[in-house]
């Protein structure tokens, strides 16, 4: 846990930084050379520096230990601070929507960027695209959403900045300012696209939910592999940060006794553990053979898979 706190905070200040640094210059670069789209993508990055400082904040939550308050952890913090991210990213595109739109609707007249709005968005691009990189590829090493969240939206930049990029040519090889603008409109509306996507993601988790149902054929396969055990049902599995919590009921012979009925529980439980990774911890209900206590529709059994 101390190690992916730590790959966290790294990634976080990697991304503050980068950002902060490219955004001054894009913004600066777009005032300069007249270039909305340019500001715009600038004032985008400006959102990233907030989105790397919510994961910096929540990777102190996140590392510390169970309390009375919450006694399975804060792991879920990770999903939350992926949903407040996710607003983050719309405001900052819906800012971008109005700007545009009026721009486009007063009508009037602007003069064609400089030349140095295209070495602007031609140097995002190559940040952008090392930092998603980055972010991505550290987010799935050690399965944080935030830290995927982030490298999503980044790598997105990099398809709006190319965006930004066509409609500055177009606008320099045609004459054409309200390319610029256009340009910039779309920019936002990708932007929102994006806020609205990462914010029914972080639903699955925060609703108990599982986006990877695969896991429950590697339960299922698991507990089948300890001798004596029938009818595994009511699997759940949800996750709390990026360990899997898992519940079951399985079915052994009534006339065991308490002792091996216990011994054969943490077989099961001890199977599990060693066939997925990242497990936070494994409930096991046991139950006589055929029992025909009516339970609630809760879990899945193998017919549902």
């Amino acid at each position: 846990m101390s190690e992916r706190i730590t790959a966290i905070k790294k990634a976080s200040w990697i991304g503050i930084t980068g950002n902060a640094l490219l955004a001054s210059f894009k913004i600066a670069a777009g005032f300069i050379s007249g270039s909305l789209a340019v500001i715009a993508d600038g004032i985008d990055s400006a959102s990233d520096i907030l989105g790397s400082v919510i994961t910096l904040f929540t990777a102190r939550i996140i590392s510390k230990p169970p309390s009375k308050k919450f006694p399975y952890g804060y792991g879920k913090a990770d999903a939350i601070a992926t949903k407040g991210l996710s607003f983050v990213i719309f405001f900052a595109g819906a800012q971008l929507l109005i700007v545009s739109a009026k721009k486009i609707i007063s009508g009037v007249e602007y003069a064609v960027p400089s030349n140095m709005a295209i070495i602007a968005i031609v140097i995002s691009v190559i940040v952008k695209l090392i930092l998603s990189c980055y972010l991505f590829k550290t987010g799935k090493a050690i399965e944080s959403p935030m830290l995927i969240a982030n490298g999503k939206n980044m790598r997105n930049d990099v398809f709006i900045s190319l965006s930004v990029l066509t409609g500055l040519i177009f606008t320099l090889v045609f004459q054409w300012p309200v390319i610029d603008i256009i340009a910039a409109l779309l920019v936002s509306i990708w932007i929102m696209k994006v806020a609205v996507q990462i914010f029914f993601e972080s639903n699955i988790e925060l609703m108990d939910g599982n986006s990877d149902p695969t896991i429950y054929n590697d339960v299922f396969d698991a507990i089948d592999a300890v001798p004596g055990i029938k009818n595994p049902h009511r699997v759940r599995v949800r996750r709390i940060g990026h360990k899997f919590m898992i519940a079951a009921d399985i079915e052994i012979d009534g006339n065991l006794s308490l002792k091996k009925a216990h011994e054969m529980s943490h077989m099961v439980e001890d199977s599990i553990k060693s066939s997925i990774d990242n497990i936070f911890d494994v409930v096991i209900h046991l139950e006589p053979y055929g029992d025909k206590i009516v339970e609630k529709d809760l879990g899945l059994s193998r017919e549902h898979l």
